[in-house]
């Protein structure tokens, strides 16, 4: 990992976090937050599920397209803001279980484009089950500072 560019990137990230009107909509959480790494927790809701009672593989997108982009966002310039531009999911698993857990980690920064990935684990009775795999590219926009 590169060296720290945003000494502040903590802060950073939990401010532009705490603008996501989506991640507020599902509950979300972002209780981990370090230089190239980021996680977000849901709790299993009624309002999350699909027909079948698992979390919505929707939510499960949306968690992990956040966690990976603030792990690149973690290793960005204070200057700049971050915006995916594309990313695959495999869902592997039932998102079944108390919570979620989605952990985005950088692959490879880089000045224009980082490539992320991200893990998505439901918790049921303490254990972790991997649930979805992403990868992710992140578009570095120098600055262009958020709304």
């Amino acid at each position: 990992m590169p060296h720290l560019s945003d000494p502040h990137f903590a802060e950073r990230v939990l401010a532009s976090f705490a603008k996501q009107n989506a991640m507020h909509l599902i509950r979300a959480v972002m209780p981990l937050v370090e230089h190239g790494k980021t996680e977000i927790h849901v709790a299993h809701w009624d309002g999350i599920e699909q027909q079948h009672g698992f979390v919505h593989g929707g939510v499960v997108g949306m968690i992990a397209d956040s966690a990976a982009g603030y792990a690149a966002m973690t290793v960005v310039p204070a200057s700049a803001s971050v915006l995916t531009v594309e990313y695959k999911m495999n869902l592997v698993a039932p998102a079944d279980g108390e919570k979620l857990i989605a952990r985005g980690q950088v692959v490879r920064p880089g000045r224009t484009l980082i490539v992320t990935q991200a893990e998505v684990f439901a918790v049921k009775e303490g254990k972790e089950t991997l649930c979805a795999l992403m990868q992710q590219t992140i578009m570095v926009m120098h600055g262009k500072a958020e709304k």
